[in-house]
């Protein structure tokens, strides 16, 4: 008789092997829109880049954005070694958003491979390698939160589900790693709440005996370390300006709420869409948005299934019965995200910006989209009754058609990147124009400022006026203060914008001989004297 030869446990099966070349399709894909600098950046992602200039020099140790107490800098300290190395640029600043997605991409295969099946893992990888300017520019810009959030989330459910199956070593260790990423994850950004709620009841239901001990100390330990920045900034915060006030501020918007038909709207028919990579940035067509419309009955149904799971498995050790209560974190952590946004005005009042808000569903896509694959399966498997068939070829016919939507939006944002590299282009044109005219100080509005001032790596400094000529919102007050000291500072100005014609009407005639140069859409001033009307 034969002995059976062990199989080899470092080779990848076939499900893990069609996985790790999607991942590198979709890293690749990310990597190529990174050197090009798509999606274009703006004055809020330049912010990050100064940030991370700064931390790079040690001139800066910043806890939130400059300007604001909500959001944190994470990115910024992860881009700050690459920018002391290469110097400040876009590429540069992005590359550690296209590792953040490649460890977000692993661990989804990991988690879904371990909660589901592996064929299942491989299809979610593959819908989570394609991406549309929204999704992408959540993976790829460094405007906070979402790139990193997402695998730190990931990453505990996983410690959780290895510590109940007793597949972890160093289950002490974990438990303090779990909680270090935890507090990370709070201080860069809070919509991951709802998933960080549901992960720590996952971590207690897994090893609850455990955490009244050792790891259950270094489980606090580990988070107050990871929010320890966020808690001093708060501690020494006036009044009003902590990080819960302010998320009250925004949350609440300004004037009337809108009507819950058009939250529902915003978020449900435009949002889930948008996020989950079926629609274009400029909005869903009718046809696009009947996602939205099943994600509720997908969320009720992936619940279903996994209570069902958990009552079969009663009497059995939490090693078994921790796979349901997985997926019932996964389905808890997304509808909690949903009815979070859908009770906001923001949902109402902006949906195609504010979909950004639901990018941390991607962690919940395989607990969505389960009940289909199910349903499928078992119809081809031919395991089901008449009634089953027909269930099953709707749910196939669903997932094709979420596969073929998403790919061709991917392809129609593909065949669209001149507009973003050629607004991209426009904004290096501006910077070396601006410093060809010797210009150090010089004032401008606040989409073009910060992301001139990166762009010129701090050779020229800018200062936010609004449309009035009058401060606006200058995020780091050095630069205002450095400007506001210049005896003959310039202005950088948008062609017909009404700050132009406000300067133009305060230099009169002197005007025409005080523009230096017009360069990609902005006018470059230089008056013989400072032009401060609010002084």
């Amino acid at each position: 008789m034969s002995t059976p030869v062990p199989r080899d446990r470092g080779r990848l099966d076939r499900p893990a092997l069609v996985a790790l070349l999607l991942g590198m399709a979709g890293v690749g894909y990310r990597l190529a829109l990174t050197l090009l600098t798509v999606p274009a950046a703006n004055s809020d992602e330049a912010t990050f880049g100064l940030a991370a200039i700064h931390i790079a020099a040690g001139r800066e140790h910043p806890v939130f954005l400059y300007g604001q107490h909500y959001m944190g800098m994470v990115e910024s300290y992860l881009a700050a070694p690459l920018v002391a190395l290469a110097g400040p640029g876009w590429p540069v600043l992005r590359l550690p958003m296209v590792a953040l997605y490649a460890v977000f991409l692993w661990l989804s295969y990991r988690l879904t491979r371990r909660l589901y099946t592996p064929w299942f893992a491989t299809f979610t990888v593959g819908l989570l390698v394609l991406g549309t300017e929204r999704v992408v520019r959540d993976q790829l810009t460094v405007v906070g939160g979402r790139p990193e959030v997402k695998p730190a989330v990931l990453a505990v459910l996983l410690i959780a589900v290895g510590l109940a199956r007793r597949r972890i070593r160093w289950r002490r260790a974990a438990a303090g790693l779990a909680g270090l990423l935890a507090g990370a994850a709070l201080w860069s950004d809070w919509l991951i709440v709802p998933y960080l709620a549901v992960a720590g009841l996952l971590l207690v239901y897994a090893v609850r005996r455990e955490l009244l001990g050792w790891s259950g100390v270094l489980l606090v330990v580990g988070f107050a370390v990871g929010v320890a920045p966020m808690g001093w900034d708060n501690l020494v915060a006036p009044p009003g300006a902590d990080s819960l006030s302010v998320l009250r501020q925004i949350s609440a918007g300004t004037g009337p709420v809108p009507p819950l038909a058009d939250r529902l709207d915003g978020g449900l028919l435009t949002g889930v869409p948008l996020a989950t990579g079926l629609c274009p940035v400029t909005g869903c067509a009718r046809w696009q948005e009947w996602f939205g419309l099943l994600y509720p009955v997908l969320l009720a149904a992936a619940a279903g299934l996994a209570l069902l799971g958990y009552r079969r498995s009663a009497g059995r050790p939490t090693a078994v019965r921790v796979r349901p209560v997985a997926q019932l974190a996964l389905v808890a952590g997304a509808a909690l995200t949903l009815l979070a946004y859908v009770r906001s005005p923001l949902a109402a009042t902006d949906p195609l910006a504010n979909a950004r808000y639901l990018a941390v569903l991607q962690v919940s896509l395989p607990a969505v989209l389960w009940p289909l694959w199910r349903a499928a399966v078992a119809c081809w498997r031919g395991t089901v009754g008449a009634a089953g068939r027909l269930v099953g070829a709707t749910a196939t016919a669903v997932l094709a058609g979420l596969t073929a939507t998403a790919l061709v939006s991917t392809g129609l944002f593909v065949l669209a990147l001149d507009a973003p590299r050629a607004d991209q282009r426009r904004a290096r044109e501006l910077a070396d124009a601006v410093r060809r005219t010797g210009l150090r100080e010089v004032y401008g509005d606040y989409w073009t400022c910060n992301r001139l001032t990166f762009d010129t790596g701090e050779r020229v400094v800018c200062a936010v006026l609004d449309g009035n000529l009058a401060p606006g919102q200058n995020r780091y007050p050095p630069y205002w203060r450095q400007v506001a000291r210049a005896d003959r500072p310039g202005y950088v100005l948008p062609v017909g914008s009404p700050a132009e014609r406000r300067l133009r009407r305060l230099l009169g005639d002197r005007a025409d001989a005080a523009r230096l140069v017009e360069v990609a859409g902005y006018r470059v001033y230089h008056p013989p004297s400072a032009v401060r009307p609010w002084r």
